[in-house]
């Protein structure tokens, strides 16, 4: 993970996984936040621990890590997503305070499959993830300038004696 995209985008997932760790406590606990609710507790739970795993095979770079992310948020964002803009552009003028929760979670679903899609792309168009893959067992030897062999007068003439 040398890119600085790569950087930021691992930062935002942890973030959105954290938001959502949050809105699940505070649902379960009953409490309010901000009119933001899971919309499905149980699967919110499982998905939180499906991501964590999905975010350990991104940072070693691994595509069924993304392919696996943009799945599970895709399945369960995005009947949600659908569902809000066909709720918001069937909605009136009036903006109420359950309006207000439902246009964030909309919002909140929309960051949810935009994040896995952008996660995805950006291991697609990663060159030094197939280029130069991280080969432990031998880039200790290629990889150091230090155990370079040096080469004297002697090796391009090919004079050893045999007695």
């Amino acid at each position: 993970m040398k890119n600085f995209l790569s950087i930021l985008l691992v930062m935002f997932m942890g973030m959105f996984w954290l938001l959502r760790i949050v809105v699940a406590f505070t649902y379960e606990l009953g409490m309010d936040f901000g009119g933001i609710q899971p919309f499905n507790q149980t699967m919110e739970i499982i998905l939180l621990f499906v991501v964590l795993l999905c975010m350990v095979l991104i940072v070693k770079r691994k595509m069924i890590g993304a392919l696996l992310y943009l799945l599970a948020y895709g399945m369960y964002f995005g009947t949600n997503l659908m569902t809000g803009i066909a709720t918001m552009l069937n909605a009136t003028s009036e903006i109420t305070v359950e309006s207000m929760g439902m246009y964030f979670n909309t919002f909140l679903s929309l960051i949810g499959i935009v994040i896995p899609i952008a996660v995805l792309f950006d291991l697609l168009m990663d060159k030094n993830r197939k280029a130069n893959p991280k080969d432990k067992k031998t880039d200790w030897f290629y990889k150091n300038e230090q155990f370079d062999r040096q080469m004297d007068e002697r090796a391009d003439k090919n004079n050893y004696r045999t007695m």
